[in-house]
């Protein structure tokens, strides 16, 4: 079975000393200067190290690169699949001022990374998959004319978000994000973040362990203890608790503005008992802007993992169609 291979970029922004998820902190590599650094995964089955078609998938506020194994498994057939673990999470620096745990900074680090990405081999053809703050991260950098990408995005799916994020939502995420925790095994982990979950929609036993792997790192054992925590900078929660209900209904009209400058082929997926993005809103999407094509899963809450089969299918479908026919057509030529 295909694996990920594990890389960085540096990006603009000063540092903290780094805790990679499943290392002792003991082992941490300090950071010094003017930059840190952010880890992506790469996925890429096509026999063709320098494919063109490059798929971007950002995961959501408290997650990790390794929660798109599943879909990128399935497109990495197709087109090199980058999955990054966004600054403050999973292998990736942490930041030594947390208020740069914020939009801003992460497209910033994004834009670093196309640019490394480009570099290494030209890019053609540009998507782009963002989970919640990956969605807000993508409205970001596609929405803004005159960033530096490489190629304009083509195709973009944004994954139960959008420019009105429920109150209530955001409330029930600050009761958990940033407390320290300690597990005794991974299983106990898993146990503990499917409590917080459920909203995730169905998952079996097996497919919420196997998501939950990366989602811890390993304590120090200098007292006897040793065990797991969670993969990130309990810091994130910073900016996330200082933003007010006032704030937060004041971005609105910014990202309205952001989301109807995207000229991107647009994908909503909406669970269909999402607390965070309203099937109001969703129909507004479809409406405006790039008119997103909207597709709601029965069941399932913030955020669909786009680890069931329907899922991927709606994901793959919609960012493959055209490769695959040209591949197929290759082939029989």
């Amino acid at each position: 079975m295909i694996e990920p291979t594990l890389n960085y970029v540096l990006c603009p922004g000063p540092g903290a000393t780094a805790v990679p998820a499943g290392q002792d902190p003991a082992a941490a590599r300090p950071v010094t200067g003017p930059q840190h650094r952010m880890a992506y995964w790469e996925w890429n089955a096509t026999g063709n190290p320098a494919h063109p078609h490059v798929i971007v998938c950002v995961h959501g506020l408290s997650r990790q690169g390794r929660d798109f194994d599943v879909l990128a498994r399935e497109l990495s057939q197709h087109a090199r699949v980058i999955c990054p673990d966004v600054v403050g999470r999973g292998q990736s620096d942490w930041l030594a001022d947390p208020m740069g745990y914020q939009i801003p900074q992460y497209g910033a680090d994004m834009l670093a990374l196309l640019a490394q990405l480009h570099q290494q081999a030209p890019i053609t053809t540009l998507d782009w998959v963002g989970t919640s703050m990956g969605g807000l991260i993508g409205m970001g950098v596609i929405g803004q004319p005159g960033l530096p990408l490489p190629v304009p995005v083509r195709r973009l799916v944004l994954n139960d978000v959008g420019p009105v994020i429920q109150w209530l939502a955001i409330q029930r995420i600050g009761q958990y994000l940033g407390f320290a925790a300690r597990f005794e095994s991974l299983q106990q982990a898993a146990d503990a973040t499917w409590a917080v979950s459920t909203s995730f929609g169905p998952h079996t036993p097996a497919q919420w362990l196997e998501l939950s792997r990366a989602m811890v790192r390993s304590l120090p054992n200098e007292d006897g203890k040793g065990g797991l925590t969670l993969h990130y900078d309990p810091a994130i929660a910073v900016p996330f608790r200082a933003m007010t209900q006032e704030a937060a209904a004041a971005g609105e009209a910014f990202l309205w503005q952001l989301y109807d400058q995207i000229t991107a082929r647009t994908l909503l997926l909406r669970g269909a008992d999402s607390d965070l993005l309203s099937h109001e809103t969703a129909q507004a999407m479809a409406e405006r802007g790039p008119r997103a094509q909207l597709v709601e899963f029965a069941g399932v809450g913030h955020a669909p993992t786009l680890v069931a089969a329907d899922q991927v299918a709606a994901v793959a479908g919609f960012l493959l169609a055209e490769s695959v026919l040209s591949e197929e057509g290759a082939s029989t030529a």
